[in-house]
């Protein structure tokens, strides 16, 4: 995600909100932070609409820990 995409929300009213009541908004944002419309919603109901607060959300959950890589490595 860009500078840019952070300071527009894509069809929304604010920058740097996102608009869950428009699906096409939210179409949009869960492409551009590559997750599932349903991720996206339940992020937004954790830590409200803003872009970055939902962005570093998102990444933290689905981080892993050099723990559970070695796991999936050793398992494969």
């Amino acid at each position: 995600m860009t500078d840019n995409d952070r300071r527009h929300a894509p069809n929304g009213t604010e920058p740097d909100r996102i608009d869950l009541v428009s699906d096409a908004s939210l179409a949009e944002w869960a492409r551009k932070l590559a997750v599932t419309e349903d991720q996206l919603k339940e992020a937004v109901s954790r830590v409200g609409d803003r872009a970055t607060d939902v962005e570093m959300h998102l990444k933290g959950s689905r981080s892993t820990t050099n723990k559970e890589r070695v796991k999936e490595v050793g398992s494969a």
